[in-house]
């Protein structure tokens, strides 16, 4: 194939193809090129942990450095788990609900996947 579209994931221009598949060597997302001609507006939320692992909404993550919160006491400690878990666009691309401290905004660097 001459012409590779970019990654529908992360519009990276480094695309390559295997098999039937194009591959993004940037965020590992694999898909046909019949799907990006069709679903050209609706890329797939790529959102990985501090260890490279894929999240998807309503995962479980564990913090994996002490948090300070703006207006809090005290920080969100490390190892506090958190449950169902929402991706979302943006810096701080998860959002959850941390016990103790409510709705938050969390960056995926500072989780890891439970």
């Amino acid at each position: 194939m001459e012409n590779i579209p970019p990654c529908p994931a992360c519009n990276s221009p480094y695309g390559y193809e295997m098999d039937e598949k194009l591959i993004c060597p940037e965020c590992s997302f694999e898909w046909k090129p019949e799907e990006s001609e069709v679903d050209e507006g609706n890329a797939a939320l790529v959102v990985k942990d501090a260890h490279g692992n894929l999240l998807a909404d309503g995962d479980s993550v564990t913090i994996v450095k002490d948090l300070p919160v703006t207006g809090a006491p005290k920080p969100i400690k490390a190892g506090t788990k958190v449950k169902s878990i929402r991706l979302v666009e943006g810096d701080h691309n998860i959002d959850c609900k941390i016990e103790g401290f409510g709705s938050m905004a969390l960056k995926s660097e500072f989780v890891k996947k439970a």
